[in-house]
């Protein structure tokens, strides 16, 4: 099956936090996106696995997309080596993405900084010929996506270029609500965490309103890029 994007998230919910109204509106426009996610973030505080699976099917559900794997790496502890890289390059040429969106380069949590390098080194190494690999017994052929983006998330870093997601703000957020373990609960008596409080559900709106506001849009997220981006013309400018 090819794939127009795929996403790769260190975390469940990772991709809807970073990139969710890019994927829902992506989706919207008839592209086919899949999210591969690293681990099952079992070294979480709230919830469990099992329930983050659940929560994860949830929300691919609520944004569309058409279909999402778990690698099940180890949370927290997983390396950059080739065992990681092989596991991720089988992902990327078995769907063949044009786009690849994959965690932030610099950020609170170790993991996405590790998985963004991690995805980052792994598409590279897809394109080479004389890496084997082989999914269901059959040998896959070389790919490497022509871009590879990544998607902005705890720290506010200075985006590279921006996606408008005006009008798609509230399946992102809906897509989000669909992880009720990890987000803000007045009912929940279960610890408190960096991201279960009430301002940080609210900061994934107001960062997305301030995003937009440089911009002249009422919503939208933030990319960093590995490479200069270049436009066709000068009115594909907002």
């Amino acid at each position: 099956m090819k794939l127009d994007i795929l996403v790769f998230g260190a975390h469940p919910d990772d991709a809807e936090l970073g990139a969710g109204g890019t994927i829902a509106k992506e989706v919207a426009k008839g592209k086919k996106i899949g999210i591969v996610d690293l681990t099952r973030g079992e070294l979480g505080t709230r919830g469990s696995a099992e329930l983050r699976d659940k929560e994860a099917a949830d929300a691919a559900e609520v944004l569309g997309v058409t279909v999402r794997e778990n690698l099940a790496f180890a949370d927290g502890f997983f390396t950059n080596d080739k065992e990681h890289q092989l596991a991720i390059i089988k992902m990327v040429r078995k769907y063949q993405p044009d786009i690849v969106l994959c965690n932030a380069v610099d950020d609170r949590h170790i993991d996405h900084g590790k998985g963004s390098k991690l995805v980052s080194d792994a598409c590279f190494l897809s394109g080479l010929i004389k890496i084997e690999t082989n999914h269901n017994n059959k040998s896959q052929a070389p790919w490497r996506p022509k871009l590879v983006y990544h998607y902005i998330q705890w720290k506010n870093l200075q985006p590279d270029f921006v996606v408008d997601i005006s009008g798609y703000i509230e399946i992102k957020e809906k897509a989000i609500l669909a992880y009720g373990s990890q987000f803000f609960d007045p009912e929940s008596d279960e610890p408190e965490t960096p991201i279960s409080s009430k301002n940080f559900l609210q900061s994934v709106t107001y960062r997305a309103q301030d995003l937009g506001r440089l911009v002249g849009v009422a919503y939208a997220e933030g990319f960093t890029v590995e490479r200069m981006v270049a436009v066709d013309s000068l009115d594909n400018l907002i």
